[in-house]
């Protein structure tokens, strides 16, 4: 009864995986429109980056920083205020004087326009520190949206790849179920003992527990491509790319050429020592004398008016000053040793990225040669484990092999085709991590 019972629930996994594999097979031949999405590669890519909250944040802290360095360059431009107020003061009760003697009148009202303006060395040191830094915000926005291409590259591919795998574990399954009968048609028949037909049936039960786990190898994949493309955790999808479209590798100095171009990385490491460069001149301009200036014009009377007693009240007059510094406890002198701490940090930096980038562009170019070489090997070897299965079993069947080396054949082949899909979609990510140093996206 035990058996009976284990065999009824290996049974059902079986015919549930079967109902899957159905409902993947129709949502591949659905027209588009009238039912699962159909997603291309570059669709997935302009979803992501919609829904990507690493990326949208990189995004993000680029705008904040072009308007950081709007305001920067603003602070440089005269700036134009009206200002309005009044003053009462208690008098002395004599011919309206005033007890305070800042104040000029017992009732003094100001009403003017005031146009100002600074120069000084920090500031335009700032306003370029804040050019640089919004430039380096940039390239680092560069560096999240080929980092995010990257990640939906391998979750796409995954997908497709665990999607092949399982067409050829249910293959597999059903090679299984065939041996099996073919076993206990030859047992009746006297020519193998029953010992085949056991061996063949543990391969069987192999065989379907490998389905159920390459079934929810596949589910994983969907949900976690799920949730990185779509807002609303949408896994009725199907994918269009072809796993096995074989694009070309580009020639190394195409890619070296492609990555000395335009490297965001090293473009937001430039940037930041520039930027820190910029602050170093601004802490030592904190030694220098600054000039502003300030023009007004408007009332400053008794009345809030434009006339009082026949006599215009309008007005206007000119505020130069110049702010030499003096003393300020060694506050200078520590912003200017901040400051030229970070500077040598930011050029360290800078060094590090570039030889970073040289080594990257090896190593990533190094691994996709490598995955296009094994790429065509693979897939040789995964027709050469097909055609030594079949021959295997006729062998077997007509009474010139053994059933170990039927087993031994189909677990060569089931290893072979994993391989194979594995190697296609490695090769899919190899190309895409290229392109995080080139930006130049070739996995198609």
């Amino acid at each position: 009864m035990g058996r009976i019972r284990h065999e009824l629930t290996i049974h059902f996994g079986y015919l549930l995986i079967v109902a899957c594999l159905n409902s993947f097979a129709a949502a591949q031949a659905t027209p588009p429109g009238s039912g699962p999405m159909r997603l291309t590669l570059d669709d997935a890519l302009r979803r992501a980056r919609q829904n990507s909250v690493p990326y949208q944040s990189a995004v993000t802290d680029a705008g904040i920083a072009q308007q950081d360095k709007k305001q920067a360059i603003a602070a440089l431009l005269p700036s134009a205020n009206y200002d309005n107020s009044a003053i009462y003061t208690e008098g002395t009760g004599i011919n309206h004087q005033v007890k305070f003697i800042a104040n000029n009148a017992v009732h003094e009202y100001f009403s003017q326009g005031n146009v100002h303006e600074s120069l000084d060395v920090a500031g335009f040191a700032e306003a370029r520190r804040a050019s640089a830094l919004a430039a380096a915000a940039r390239a680092r926005q560069e560096v999240a949206s080929r980092g995010l291409v990257a990640t939906v590259v391998q979750s796409y591919f995954s997908v497709a790849a665990s999607q092949e795998k399982l067409e050829a574990m249910q293959r597999a399954a059903d090679e299984g179920d065939r041996f099996l009968k073919l076993t206990q048609d030859l047992e009746k028949g006297g020519e193998v003992a029953h010992a085949d037909v056991i061996k063949a049936e543990l391969q069987v039960n192999d065989r379907r527990r490998q389905l159920q786990e390459a079934m929810l190898s596949l589910l994983n994949a969907r949900l976690d491509f799920a949730v990185l493309v779509f807002p609303d955790f949408n896994d009725n999808f199907v994918l269009v790319d072809d796993l096995h479209a074989k694009p070309l590798l580009p020639q190394f100095a195409e890619v070296e050429s492609q990555a000395s171009a335009g490297n965001p990385d090293i473009r937001a490491a430039l940037e930041t020592s520039n930027a820190a460069s910029q602050g170093l001149l601004a802490a030592r301009a904190g030694y220098l004398p600054g000039l502003s200036f300030d023009y007004f014009y408007g009332i400053d009377a008794t009345h809030f008016a434009t006339r009082t007693d026949g006599t215009s009240n309008l007005g206007s007059s000119i505020v130069a000053t110049i702010n030499i510094p003096i003393w300020n406890w060694g506050a200078t002198q520590s912003k200017i040793k901040q400051a030229s701490l970070q500077h040598d940090l930011a050029k360290r930096e800078l060094s590090f990225a570039q030889r970073r980038v040289l080594a990257e562009l090896r190593s990533l170019y190094a691994e996709a040669q490598t995955a296009a070489e094994e790429l065509a090997n693979l897939e040789r070897s995964a027709h050469l484990g097909q055609e030594s299965l079949r021959l295997t079993t006729l062998r077997y069947q007509n009474g010139e092999s053994t059933v170990l080396e039927v087993v031994d054949a189909q677990t060569t082949a089931t290893a072979a085709d994993a391989a194979y899909e594995d190697g296609a979609a490695r090769y899919k990510v190899a190309l895409a991590n290229l392109q995080t140093l080139t930006g130049v996206l070739t996995v198609r």
